[in-house]
């Protein structure tokens, strides 16, 4: 008996001794995310559909959405994003990937596209740093990413592109993870100007 109790505590030393890595990303400013996307977009989520990808062989979700305007790159009145992981309906099999954001359906944002991988992926940019909901306060449309805006819009002076100028983004003083729609709309256009 002595012997299985010290093999098991072997065991066990032997595989948490392990790490398992983890997914971490650097912060990337609002300027990165506009001159870096190929497709930016407001749209609402209409539909998320999960089923095993037969390019990639990997459970994907597939979310598609009502786009409202287009702020760089051409869609058409809906776009579709193939994103790895989720969960496979009526069965225990899920993939999960650390950082990879979800659509609600029904809600409305704006999204910060790569190309395609060519596998047919499209994660936003930073994953979540490239997905920023919109809700209704008092009726008027804000912008929130869950982090400060103001330091979104920021960037070292070595990562800054060759504009002059650092264009602003108006934040709300009290919750500086929100913005009106509009003006942070406006910014992303002016950080696309040339």
């Amino acid at each position: 008996m002595k012997i299985y109790i010290a093999l098991f505590s072997l065991i066990i030393g032997f595989l948490t001794s392990f790490t398992a890595p983890a997914t971490s990303m650097l912060p990337i400013s609002l300027e990165q995310l506009s001159t870096r996307a190929t497709l930016i977009i407001y749209a609402e989520a209409v539909s998320n559909e999960v089923k095993k990808d037969t390019q990639s062989r990997q459970i994907a979700t597939f979310t598609t959405f009502k786009v409202i305007d287009v702020i760089k790159g051409s869609a058409q009145e809906t776009h579709t994003i193939k994103q790895i992981g989720g969960k496979l309906e009526g069965s225990n099999t899920t993939l999960r990937i650390h950082g990879v954001p979800k659509f609600v359906t029904g809600e409305k944002y704006v999204v910060f596209l790569p190309e395609k991988s060519s596998l047919g992926f499209s994660s936003p940019l930073g994953l979540h740093q490239g997905r920023f909901s919109v809700t209704t306060i008092n009726n008027e449309q804000i912008i929130n990413s869950g982090r400060s805006l103001a330091s979104q819009s920021q960037t070292n002076p070595e990562e800054q592109t060759s504009r002059a100028v650092q264009v602003p983004l108006a934040v709300r003083a009290d919750k500086p993870s929100q913005a009106r729609l509009d003006d942070f709309i406006n910014t992303v256009r002016a950080y696309n100007t040339k």
